[in-house]
């Protein structure tokens, strides 16, 4: 069943082609969706798709009054996200600009990060040193953020109203993690030629807890940290097809400096739900993106 609830959220996005848009039936609203194919699902320097392809779809709204809201799926590994394989967001907010400066505008709003069927409680790797098992609790996830832009350089932070995708006291960590933070720099800047675009990011996480020393083994030198600081950089092109905005080709080189959390010999990098091995998810590579909005 749960793997069903992406496809069916590609359907429904499709399902709108050949229907009239809000923008069409009023015009202070607007309809868009979009479909893309990665050849891996990296978010903020982690590969949420064990270094595999990912399908995803996404529908948002928008009024004149900057009023925005949306729902965006994807498929994930429950290597990482136990008994969970899509993750679901919906968010809402409010973004505008500033009338005393041209090109300057800002956004505000709030992010669920849903994962249906997850739980830490069906971590088959994470039975303590004890022999105690961690307790139930789920990977969904509640931020804040907030954005300032000019032109094609924006910057945005986002804090956690929740802990931070289930990590606390009873899963193994030194503390609850509500309000860990994310920042980032992102740029898109147009380049003179071939309608290329130049697609920059950096981002720094600092999650609010660690891995308890000897809750699941031995930790040394941070391993036991999640926080790291990522990176992205590449090209984007946009290649007109059908009736659609066209379809936009991006090759990117992410990665992410990691403390050793998320490598093969830490514990985020290890498959939790009885898998064989573990992974660097922050391992450095490139990575093609395939996308259409209509």
């Amino acid at each position: 069943m749960r793997k069903s609830i992406l496809f069916a959220l590609a359907l429904f996005s499709a399902s709108f082609v050949s229907t009239p848009s809000l923008a069409e039936e009023k015009s202070a609203w607007s309809l868009s969706r979009n479909l893309s194919f990665v050849s891996d699902y990296y978010s903020r320097g982690i590969s949420q798709s064990w270094h595999k392809p990912a399908v995803q779809a996404g529908l948002d709204i928008a009024h004149e009054s900057g009023f925005y809201a949306g729902l965006w799926g994807s498929s994930i590994s429950p290597q990482t996200y136990v008994d969970s394989t899509t993750e679901i967001d919906i968010y809402a907010g409010y973004n505008g600009s500033f009338a005393s400066v041209e090109k300057l505008a800002w956004s505000a709003g709030l992010i669920g990060y849903l994962y249906p069927g997850g739980n830490w409680d069906k971590c088959t790797a994470c039975t303590r040193s004890d022999g105690s098992a961690v307790s139930s609790q789920r990977f969904d996830t509640y931020e804040v953020n907030a954005a300032l832009s000019y032109d094609w350089i924006s910057a945005k932070a986002s804090m956690t109203l929740t802990d931070w995708f289930g990590a606390n006291r009873g899963t193994g960590f030194d503390s609850n993690t509500k309000g860990s933070t994310y920042l980032e720099l992102n740029a898109n800047y147009p380049l003179p030629f071939y309608d290329l675009v130049l697609v920059a990011h950096v981002g720094m996480l600092d999650v609010a807890g660690r891995v308890t020393p000897g809750a699941y083994g031995t930790f040394v030198s941070g391993r036991g940290n999640p926080d790291n600081k990522d990176y992205k950089i590449g090209l984007s092109k946009n290649i007109a097809f059908a009736n659609t905005n066209g379809l936009n080709l991006g090759v990117y080189y992410v990665g992410a400096d990691d403390t050793g959390y998320w490598s093969s010999r830490g514990f985020g990098g290890s498959s939790f739900n009885g898998g064989t091995g573990s992974k660097d998810l922050t391992d450095n590579r490139w990575v093609i993106t395939l996308s259409s909005t209509f």
